[in-house]
């Protein structure tokens, strides 16, 4: 079991930034991976950063080179710095947490961060 508190979200203009703080607590020897995704009203929930226990880091195309995960030594905690952002951003944030028990694979959430853009 993995609880996941979110936080940063707010209310920024065109071009500012952001950073969004998650920190997991619990099983935490079980976690292989954290990630944020969003959702925007009316849309599917999409992926925005991931980050393996070693380090790998996986974006979405319409955040490359905008958007940066990272992760503290005790790999229980991500960040997600949000750069150049843009009206598209605006969506609720959700902290991802997968853990591995076994052969098994387990999807954890956060309870959400609203952040919007304004033009």
């Amino acid at each position: 079991q993995v609880q996941l508190v979110e936080s940063g979200g707010g209310l920024v203009q065109a071009g500012g930034s952001l950073r969004l703080s998650c920190a997991a607590s619990g099983s935490i020897s079980s976690i292989n991976a954290m990630g944020w995704y969003r959702q925007a009203p009316g849309k599917q929930r999409e992926l925005v950063a991931t980050i393996t226990r070693a380090g790998s880091t996986n974006y979405a195309d319409s955040v490359k080179g905008r958007f940066t995960i990272s992760r503290d030594n005790t790999k229980t905690t991500v960040w997600l710095q949000m750069n150049s952002l843009k009206s598209e951003d605006t969506a609720v944030y959700y902290c991802n947490a997968r853990l591995g028990i076994g052969v098994l694979e387990y999807d954890y959430w956060g309870q959400g961060t609203q952040v919007t853009v304004s033009s």
